[in-house]
């Protein structure tokens, strides 16, 4: 099979490794594979875009602001900096305390959230729901705040309970290093485009569940993602 008669690594290609057009089809993987399951509590009233320009918004959620958790480079709250305006008031509380939830001064909330990483049997989990404290700070701060809920997992996971108190809902999977890809969509330079590649359950007993089943009852079906046009606005 030839597996062994070129035992050395070609190292023509090692100083690519990282390179800035690597980066960006990373990032453009991140927000092409984004789904948007959720654009506001009533019609033609959508959360998203968010503006740019706010003048103070709430970070939140275990997701937020950690790179093992993403396992990426860029974290996203690094990368709403990086994207908000100068004069936009950044408050950031992994799990938003009461004091902060209560000053009733945001703008908008962005919570992320999902579960922690894992491998094979480490990831069983048969319930697949959001680990806490996620849930009761989906509800804390979404019963008070306009809010935008990022979840970060590898698989659908258990939000029905929670998607009364949502204003707009995100799966972006595990976005890995480029976390700007994340907010390149939520604030519309690009639009969303990601379709479901898998049916997503109401809750676990549901499961296995696939399009065609003669009891087909999900939260979203196989396919479902709601579509936007980047759009110019501050």
């Amino acid at each position: 099979m030839g597996l062994f008669e070129n035992p050395i690594a070609d190292l023509k290609l090692a100083n690519q490794l990282g390179s800035q057009a690597h980066r960006e089809l990373a990032r453009e993987a991140v927000r092409k594979s984004m789904v948007l399951m959720k654009n506001g509590k009533i019609a033609n009233a959508p959360l998203l875009p968010l503006p740019k320009k706010a003048k103070k918004i709430l970070v939140a959620g275990s997701h937020a602001h950690n790179l093992g958790f993403q396992c990426g480079e860029t974290t996203i709250l690094d990368a709403i900096k990086a994207t908000v305006g100068p004069n936009t008031k950044i408050v950031y509380s992994e799990n938003a305390t009461s004091k902060v939830v209560k000053s009733k001064d945001f703008s908008y909330a962005i919570m992320v959230v999902g579960e922690q990483p894992y491998a094979e049997t480490k990831g069983a989990n048969t319930n697949l729901t959001i680990p806490e404290p996620g849930p009761q700070t989906i509800k804390k701060v979404c019963k008070n705040i306009k809010c935008v809920v990022i979840l970060i997992s590898g698989r659908p996971l258990v939000i029905e309970p929670y998607l009364s108190y949502i204003d707009a809902l995100v799966a972006a999977w595990l976005p890995g290093t480029e976390g700007r890809g994340v907010t390149d969509i939520l604030f519309y330079d690009y639009g969303f485009t990601g379709k479901l590649s898998r049916t997503w359950f109401k809750t676990a007993d549901q499961l296995p569940m696939n399009l065609g089943d003669p009891n087909y009852d999900p939260l979203f079906p196989l396919g479902f993602g709601l579509t936007t046009k980047p759009v110019a606005r501050s």
